[in-house]
Order: structure tokens, then C-alpha cells, then sequence
């Protein structure tokens, strides 16, 4: 890595768990000297993105507030689902979150929570698990075989112990069937008691950026007709995805990887 890459990678050092950091592990994760360190940790506080402690430990700095601001903002997918959100919450009582992908990473971008009896668990901002879920199992789907493959190099126990597959081909095909599926249902997988109903959402170029997802309680879920709870968020995803994109996206808004389809058809 090089220096811009070593002093960007500090900020990969935050998470849930680990509020602050310190040189020493600055050091440890970049591999640089201690006065490196200093420098790609000063780099970043001047930038407003960190700021030191009293202790000498860093934390984030208020410049992430004004980025979460002018991302909001700028945000395309938000601002069209939003509304969309609110009105299909008001007139089903269901739970909506959207979520957004990028750097095999499941982040929830947005929630509307009428319905109290599941606690709040999502927020803006929180990570999710890439193989647990229907906001994270409907966007995986929908990649592309090269992703695919990357992803089962670099996480073969996760995906079997998800029940996604114990080889390449298992998994393959269990993405291909979810895909042409369109809408992605998992029981109690994220949170006990809550089921998820999801649909994937993605640009103009039919590249996968998000999805949406309903978080209904098991209870509510079993009593609906789930075709029609299907049939419902698939028919938002094709509503926010028109707004974004134009018609030529909802039309074929499950894309078809044809060197994964060619495959199945010979195997």
C-alpha cells in the first residue's frame, strides 16, 4: 500500500466494537514506523475526519457529520425511496429499510418503523452480514459471477455455514434460483421473532446497489398472504427503481449473468 492507502485504511480500524484507536494499532495495520503513524493519523485530523483525545487515542472527527449531511442530500436512491417508504409504511403498518451496497459491504442507508413490536435494531449507517438476511441475500444474488467467485475464495465457511452452498456449484445455483426469484424471504435470521422480505434495487446499468426490505413479525408474516407481501415489495422496488432510472430498468430488473446461466444449462 501506499501512503494514501495506509492513512485511509485507519478509518477501516472504526466499527461498533472500537470507538477510538491508537498509534500502536495504526502501527500494527499499516506496518509503518511509529512516526509514519503519527503522520497518516495527523493527516486525517486535519482533515477533520479524526480527532485526538486527551489520552493520545483517536476518535472520529466532526467532518463525518458534515459528509452523513451532504450525503443525504445528494443520495439519489434515498431521496426517491423516502416518500415511497413512508406511504407504503403508513398504508401496510409493515417496517421498511433500504439498504445500499458497496465493497462487499450490506450497509442500511434508511428505516421506517411503524410497527413497535420489532425492536428498532436497524439505523443509518449500521453494517450488515453479508450472507445472513434478506437485505444482504437479495443483493448477493444479484452480482455478477465474478463477485460470486471472489466472494466464495475469500468466505467459503461463511457461506456454507449460512446454508448458501459447500462448493462453488451449490452456490452458484442457490443465487441463480434466488435471483429469478426476485423476492428474497428469511425467517429470524437477523432478529429473533422478525421476518424479512426483500427485493434488489439497481442503476440505469443494471448494476446492484441496494435493496428493500420489508422486517414483518413472524407472527403478522404467517397470517398474510406472503404472495401478496412478495408481490408487494418487488412492486416498490420496480416503483423506486422507475423514479431512478427510467422504464428500461424495471423492465428486465432482474439481470441475467449469462456465463453463469450458459454453465447451469451444460452442468
Amino acid at each position: 500500500m501506499n501512503s494514501l492507502d495506509k492513512t485511509l485504511s485507519i478509518l477501516n480500524l472504526f466499527n461498533d466494537q472500537t470507538a477510538v484507536v491508537t498509534p500502536d494499532q495504526v502501527e500494527a495495520l499499516t506496518g509503518a514506523s511509529r512516526s509514519s503513524a503519527y503522520r497518516y493519523l495527523q493527516s486525517l485530523t486535519d482533515a477533520g475526519l479524526l480527532v485526538q483525545s486527551s489520552s493520545g487515542a483517536y476518535s472520529l472527527g466532526a467532518r463525518i457529520l458534515e459528509l452523513d449531511r451532504l450525503q443525504r442530500r445528494s443520495d439519489d436512491l434515498l431521496s426517491v425511496a423516502k416518500p415511497l417508504m413512508v406511504e407504503v409504511s403508513t398504508r401496510l403498518g409493515y417496517n421498511l429499510i433500504l439498504s445500499r451496497y458497496y465493497g462487499n459491504r450490506v450497509i442500511c442507508s434508511h428505516t421506517t418503523w411503524p410497527d413497535k413490536s420489532l425492536d428498532p435494531i436497524y439505523e443509518r449507517g449500521k453494517p450488515l452480514p453479508m450472507f445472513y438476511g434478506a437485505m444482504a441475500k437479495v443483493i448477493l444474488a444479484n452480482l455478477t459471477p465474478y463477485q460470486l467467485r471472489s466472494l466464495m475464495l475469500g468466505h467459503v465457511d461463511e457461506i456454507r455455514q449460512a446454508g448458501l452452498g459447500d462448493d462453488w456449484k451449490q452456490f452458484r445455483m442457490n443465487m441463480t434460483r434466488l435471483r429469478k426469484q426476485r423476492a428474497c424471504v428469511t425467517l429470524e435470521e437477523i432478529a429473533s421473532g422478525s421476518v424479512g422480505v426483500g427485493a434488489a434495487l439497481f442503476d440505469a446499468d443494471q448494476r446492484v446497489v441496494g435493496s428493500i426490505v420489508f422486517a414483518i413479525p413472524r407472527p403478522v408474516f404467517d397470517a398474510a398472504d406472503q404472495a401478496a407481501v412478495r408481490s408487494e415489495i418487488v412492486g416498490i422496488a420496480d416503483r423506486i427503481m422507475l423514479e431512478l432510472n427510467g422504464p428500461a430498468t424495471t423492465a428486465k430488473a432482474a439481470p441475467v449473468h449469462q456465463d453463469v446461466e450458459a454453465a447451469e444449462a451444460t452442468k
